[in-house]
C-alpha cells in the first residue's frame, strides 16, 4: 500500500479535533479581550451606533433642505415636545423640501402648493399615517389606513353621509346645541371678567359633533365625558410622540380615551341598527349609513324582474359592517372634526370681535337671508343665502388653516422630485399653510378679506391652492359639513349674541396644539344682544 496515501482519522479524532479548534477559537478571541473592560466594549458599540445614525440620516437627506447632522438618536425631540409655529415656518421657508429625524423616523416635509397636492395625489406611494402611534389608538384597520379596493367600498358608503338631503336633517339639533351653549356663554360671562373660551368652543364642537353622528344613542354623560376628555386624544396623536404606549404617559392615557369613545360608538350602532331595521327614519349620521346598508342588503334579495320595476334611484352597494367597523369610522369622523372645528370657531370668534365692520355685515345679512325674522329656524336653503357669512368662513380657513400639515408613510420609495427620491418606511408630509399664503395667488396674503371670496375677487378660482381639506382619495369627506356648521354658528351667534375680544400680547401669536389656535386661547366676554327685525 502507498504510504503516501491519505488515511482519514476515525470518527472519535474529528470530533475531537474538532472540539479543540472552537476551544483554540476561544482562547484566541480571549487573548484578543484581554485589558479590554466592559465600559470600552459599550463605548464602542455606541460610537458605531451614532455612526450609523448619522450616516443613515445624511444619506437619506441627500441634498435637501435640513440640518448637516443629527443630535445623536433624538434629533430635534425636545423642540417637538413645544412646537412653535415659527420654527414650521422656517422650515418651509428652508426650501421645497426639508427633512428631520426625530428617534428612528425621517421625515420629509413637501412646502409647496405642488408638491403637496403630487403627495396627496399619490396613493400608490404613500397612506395617511397621522403619527406612529395612531394605529395603536385609532386601531390598524381602520378605514383610513386603508388604501386601493378596501378603501374604495368604504368611502363609497360614506359619500352619501354629507349630501344636502342629510345635511338638511342634521341642522335641527345642531341649532339646538348653538342655543344651549349660546347661553352657556352668557351664565359665564355675567361677572364681566373675561375668560379663555378655547375649551368652551371644543366642547361646543364636540356636542355639535356628537349628536350629529350618534343622534339621540349617545347619552348626555357620554357627550360630557367625550368633550372633557378627548384631548388626551389630541395630546396623544401629536405630530412627535414616543413611537410605542408606555403606562401613565399622553399615549397612554390617549389610548384609554379612546378605547371607551369606540366602546360607546359600538354601543350606539347597535340602536341604530335596530331602528333602523324597524323602519324608523335616519335622523343622524350613523342612521344613514346603516339604512344604506339595509337598502342595499334588500335590493339585492330582488329577482331580476323586481330589480328592473324597481321605483326611485337604485340603492348604492354597500356592504354590511359591524358594529365596530361603524365604531372606528364614526371615530375618525371625530378626530377629523374635533380639533380642527375648535382650531376653526376660536379664530371666528377672535376675528370677528377684531373687526366690527365685517361682524355688521355679516348681522345685516343674517337677518336678510331670514326674511327679517331672527327668529326663523335654520335650513338649507338659508345658509345656501348666506353669501358673505360664507366669504367669512371662507377666508378665516385660508387666514388661519386648522390643519398645517398632514403627515403619510412612504408606502415604497418615491420620487417625489426628479432629483429626490423619499426612501421607504419614512413620512412625508406636505403641507398646506404655504399655499393658503401664497403671494402669487392671494392679494396681500397676510390680511383678513373675506372680498376676496366674493364675486370678481381671486380665490375662488385660486381651486389648487384651497388645500384646507386636503386633496386626492382621502380628500376630507365632511368639508362642506364643517362649513356650513361655521356659517349656522356664527350666523346665529352674530343676530343673538354681542362678544368683545380681550387682546393680549399673545393673541396673534400661533400656538400649535395638533391645529392651531391664538397662543393666550381667546379671552372673550359676551352680553345677550336682542335681534332687530328687518323694518
Amino acid at each position: 500500500m502507498d504510504s503516501s496515501a491519505y488515511n482519514p482519522p476515525p470518527a472519535a479524532s474529528a470530533v475531537e479535533l474538532g472540539g479543540q479548534a472552537v476551544v483554540d477559537g476561544v482562547g484566541a478571541v480571549g487573548k484578543t479581550l484581554e485589558g479590554i473592560n466592559m465600559w470600552q466594549i459599550v463605548l464602542t458599540i455606541l460610537v458605531l451606533s451614532i455612526t450609523y445614525d448619522q450616516v443613515k440620516y445624511i444619506w437619506n437627506k441627500g441634498s435637501i433642505a435640513g440640518p448637516t447632522f443629527k443630535i445623536p438618536f433624538m434629533g430635534p425631540f425636545m423642540e417637538s415636545v413645544d412646537p412653535k409655529f415659527s420654527q414650521y415656518l422656517a422650515k418651509w421657508q428652508s426650501g421645497p423640501l426639508s427633512c428631520v429625524s426625530v428617534f428612528h423616523k425621517f421625515v420629509v416635509i413637501a412646502s409647496t402648493r405642488d408638491l403637496a397636492r403630487k403627495v396627496f395625489n399619490s396613493p400608490m406611494y404613500v397612506n395617511p399615517c397621522v403619527v406612529d402611534v395612531a394605529k395603536k389608538i385609532l386601531r390598524p384597520t381602520n378605514w383610513v389606513f386603508l388604501d386601493g379596493k378596501q378603501h374604495v367600498d368604504y368611502r363609497k358608503g360614506l359619500n352619501g353621509l354629507f349630501n344636502r338631503k342629510s345635511l338638511a336633517m342634521y341642522l335641527p339639533k345642531q341649532e339646538e346645541i348653538y342655543d344651549h351653549y349660546f347661553k352657556r356663554w352668557l351664565e359665564l360671562s355675567k361677572d364681566g371678567k373675561p375668560r379663555q373660551y378655547m375649551t368652551e368652543f371644543r366642547d361646543i364642537n364636540c356636542a355639535v359633533s356628537l349628536r350629529t353622528f350618534c343622534g339621540h344613542y349617545i347619552t348626555d354623560e357620554a357627550v360630557t365625558d367625550i368633550s372633557e376628555n378627548y384631548y388626551k386624544i389630541t395630546a396623544a396623536l401629536e405630530l412627535v410622540n414616543f413611537p410605542i404606549i408606555i403606562p401613565f404617559t399622553k399615549t397612554w392615557y390617549g389610548k384609554k380615551c379612546a378605547d371607551y369613545v369606540l366602546e360607546e360608538f359600538s354601543r350606539c350602532a347597535r340602536l341604530s341598527k335596530v331602528a333602523m331595521e324597524a323602519g324608523e327614519e335616519p335622523q343622524c349620521t350613523m342612521d344613514f349609513w346603516i339604512k344604506s346598508m339595509i337598502d342595499s342588503r334588500e335590493y339585492k334579495k330582488l329577482s331580476q324582474a323586481e330589480k328592473e320595476e324597481y321605483a326611485g334611484p337604485k340603492p348604492i352597494d354597500v356592504r354590511e359592517f359591524s358594529d365596530i367597523e361603524i365604531s372606528m369610522t364614526i371615530f375618525t369622523f371625530l378626530f377629523a372634526s374635533q380639533d380642527a372645528s375648535s382650531s376653526a370657531s376660536t379664530w371666528q370668534f377672535q376675528i370677528l370681535a377684531d373687526r366690527p365692520d365685517i361682524l355688521a355685515k355679516v348681522r345685516e345679512e343674517q337677518l336678510r337671508v331670514r326674511d327679517g325674522d331672527p327668529y326663523k329656524r335654520l335650513d338649507v336653503d338659508i345658509v345656501d343665502k348666506m353669501v358673505y357669512t360664507r366669504a367669512v368662513i371662507k377666508e378665516q380657513l385660508r387666514y388661519r388653516p386648522p390643519v398645517l400639515m398632514v403627515p403619510y408613510e412612504v408606502k415604497k420609495s418615491f420620487n417625489v422630485t426628479p432629483e429626490y427620491r423619499v426612501p421607504k418606511g419614512a413620512m412625508i408630509i406636505p403641507t398646506t399653510y404655504p399655499a393658503l399664503h401664497d403671494p402669487e395667488v392671494y392679494v396681500d396674503p397676510e390680511s383678513f378679506n373675506p372680498d376676496r371670496w366674493l364675486e370678481g375677487g381671486e380665490a375662488e378660482a385660486a381651486t389648487k391652492n384651497w388645500l384646507v381639506f386636503g386633496a386626492g382619495p382621502h380628500v376630507c369627506l365632511g368639508q362642506h359639513y364643517a362649513i356650513m356648521n361655521f356659517m349656522s354658528m356664527v350666523g346665529k351667534a352674530s343676530m343673538f349674541l354681542d362678544w368683545e375680544h380681550h387682546p393680549t400680547p399673545l393673541s396673534e401669536e400661533i400656538k400649535v396644539f395638533a391645529t392651531i389656535f391664538p397662543q393666550d386661547d381667546c379671552y372673550l366676554t359676551f352680553k345677550e344682544r336682542l335681534p332687530l327685525r328687518a323694518p
